[in-house]
C-alpha cells in the first residue's frame, strides 16, 4: 500500500507543466474540464494545492518506514527500481512541494483570486480576463486547505469567493462564474451543460463544503456556520414556496443545484454520499473542531460569538469521550482552557490534546475571547 501511494505522489511529480504545476491532463477533480490540459501542457492550479496537502500529510509516514519494510515492499513489487530510502524519497517530496508551491504564488495569482488552470497554449483559466469562468472557488478554497498558500492572499481569495460565488439570496454556492457558454476556449464536455447547471456554474456541493472548511481554518465561525445553514436541505424547503422551488429531498444532500432562470434553486441528483460526507467533515471537524490524530483525540471549536457552547459525545478507539465546551468574552488574550476530569491541562496551538486510551473521561473544555 505504501508503495502505491508513494508512485502515485511520483507520476504525479513526474508530470509537472512549464509553469511548475502538475499537468492537468484530461481532468482533475473536475473531470468535465476534459479538454483544458488534453495535449499534455495544460497545468493545474488546484491539484497543485492538493499534492502540497497530500505530501505534507503522507512524507510522515515515509519518515518512519524502517530499512526492513522497503526490502520487504521491493520483493513484492514487480519492476521497483528505487534505490533510495523512504526517507530520502519524502524528502524530495518536500523539495517539491516548496517549488510548487513558489510557482504558484509566481505564476497563479491573479490580483484578487488564484487562477484555476492553464490551457495547452498557456493562456489561463479563472483569471479576471477571461469572460467565462473568472473565479473557480476551489483553487481559493484549497490554498487555505493546503495550508501552505500565502496567508493574506488567501484571506483576499476567500473575500473574492464570498463576493463573487457566494449567492445568499439564492442560498447558493457556485463552483464558478460566470459559466461557459460561448468561449472559444473549450474546457471540455462541462461546456454541454446549459450555463447554470451541475458542474457548469451551478452549486455543486461537494466543493461548496471546502468553502465552509476554508472559512473554519481562518478562524471565521461566522460565516461557516451561516454557510453550513445556507447549504443545508432542510432549509430549501422550510415553507411550501421553497419546497416548490428545491422540488427534491430535503432529508438528503443534492449533488448540485441549479443557478439558472427559471431554474435557480432547484435540487439537481440527490443521495449524494460524497457531498454528504464532506458536509459532515465540514460540521464535525470544521465548526465543532472534532478530529482525531492517530492516538489522540483533538478539540479545537470555530464557532460563532453568539453560541454558547456545545456538547458532544464522542466514541472512538474503545474510548468515550463526554465533551462540554463554554465559550466566553472575557475582556482578555484569546485562550482555550481545558480540563480532563477535574485536571487542568497544557492547551497548545489554540486546541486540545487528549489520548484516546481506552477509558471513559469527562472533559470541559473554555473557550475565551477579548472583548
Amino acid at each position: 500500500m505504501f508503495e502505491h501511494c508513494a508512485r502515485a505522489l511520483e507520476q504525479t511529480i513526474a508530470l509537472t507543466g512549464q509553469h511548475g504545476l502538475p499537468l492537468m491532463g484530461t481532468g482533475d477533480w473536475n473531470d468535465g474540464m476534459n479538454r483544458v490540459g488534453e495535449a499534455g501542457r495544460g497545468e493545474s492550479v488546484w491539484l497543485g494545492w492538493l499534492l502540497i496537502r497530500t505530501i505534507t500529510l503522507f512524507a510522515p509516514l515515509a519518515d518512519k518506514r524502517t530499512p526492513e519494510a522497503d526490502l520487504q515492499e521491493t520483493r513484492h513489487v514487480t519492476g521497483l527500481e528505487t534505490h533510495l530510502s523512504a526517507q530520502q524519497r519524502a524528502s524530495a517530496w518536500r523539495a517539491h512541494a516548496q517549488t510548487v508551491k513558489q510557482a504558484i504564488e509566481a505564476n497563479a495569482w491573479d490580483g484578487k483570486w488564484y487562477r484555476r488552470a492553464s490551457f495547452d497554449d498557456g493562456s489561463w483559466l479563472g483569471s479576471v480576463n477571461n469572460d467565462e469562468c473568472r473565479i473557480d472557488a476551489i483553487a481559493q478554497s484549497w490554498a487555505i486547505l493546503s495550508q501552505q498558500g500565502d496567508v493574506e492572499r488567501g484571506k483576499i481569495a476567500m473575500q473574492s469567493v464570498e463576493h463573487w460565488v457566494i449567492k445568499p439570496e439564492q442560498k447558493l454556492s457556485l463552483l464558478f462564474t460566470p459559466p461557459f457558454d460561448h468561449t472559444s476556449h473549450n474546457p471540455g464536455y462541462i461546456k454541454g451543460y446549459p450555463p447554470g447547471l451541475r458542474e457548469n456554474g451551478g452549486q455543486y456541493s461537494h466543493a461548496a463544503m471546502w468553502n465552509i472548511l476554508a472559512y473554519t481554518q481562518l478562524g471565521e465561525g461566522k460565516k461557516a456556520c451561516d454557510l453550513f445553514a445556507m447549504l443545508n436541505p432542510i432549509n430549501h424547503s422550510n415553507s411550501p414556496s421553497a419546497a416548490h422551488t428545491y422540488k427534491v429531498e430535503p432529508y438528503v444532500l443534492a449533488a448540485d443545484v441549479y443557478s439558472v432562470a427559471p431554474y435557480v434553486g432547484r435540487g439537481g441528483w440527490t443521495w449524494s454520499t460524497g457531498a454528504a460526507s464532506w458536509m459532515h467533515r465540514a460540521a464535525v471537524e470544521g465548526i465543532l473542531g472534532i478530529t482525531r490524530e492517530g492516538d489522540n483525540l483533538m478539540i479545537a471549536p470555530c464557532i460563532p460569538a453568539k453560541w454558547p457552547g456545545f456538547e458532544a459525545s464522542i466514541f472512538v478507539q474503545n474510548t468515550a469521550y463526554k465533551v462540554t465546551v463554554e465559550q466566553h468574552t472575557t475582556g482578555k488574550k484569546n485562550e482555550i482552557c481545558a480540563e480532563l476530569d477535574g485536571v487542568k491541562l497544557q492547551c497548545q496551538d489554540h486546541k486540545v490534546t487528549v489520548p484516546l486510551d481506552g477509558g471513559t473521561h469527562q472533559l470541559q473544555v473554555s473557550l475565551k475571547w477579548a472583548k
